[in-house]
């Protein structure tokens, strides 16, 4: 049997921009991809701490080291700039590691630069 565990978690962004003309998806620094383990066009699921709402987009990278977080056509309906994110990745694992599961979580400063990573 498989489980579908949060792979990482990036928390405290910030949403820096918007773009409803735009099919959809949100837009993220591709230094927190990379150190969040997440790759261009993969599924997230998308906590806005500011309003509540809850969301899944697929990812587009940001340049590296802006500190993008943008939100992107109906998504972008779903948060302000400057409303705090959770954004979660996940996989799929065996039962045995589920057991022992650590997900990454990547923790953010204010203008959305990488400050610490725990798990894993």
């Amino acid at each position: 049997m498989f489980r579908m565990m949060a792979k990482s978690k990036i928390q405290l962004a910030k949403i820096t921009g918007k773009n409803l003309n735009y099919l959809g998806s949100i837009k993220i620094d591709k230094k927190l991809m990379e150190v969040a383990d997440i790759y261009p066009y993969e599924i997230v699921m998308v906590i806005n701490k500011t309003t509540g709402d809850r969301f899944e987009t697929y990812v587009l990278e940001g340049k590296k080291n802006s500190g993008t977080i943008e939100l992107n056509g109906g998504a972008a309906r779903l948060g302000e700039v400057s409303d705090e994110l959770i954004i979660i990745s996940n996989e799929f694992v065996d039962e045995e590691k589920a057991k022992k599961y650590k997900p990454k979580i990547v923790f953010l400063d204010g203008k959305n630069r990488p400050v610490g990573v725990g798990g894993r």
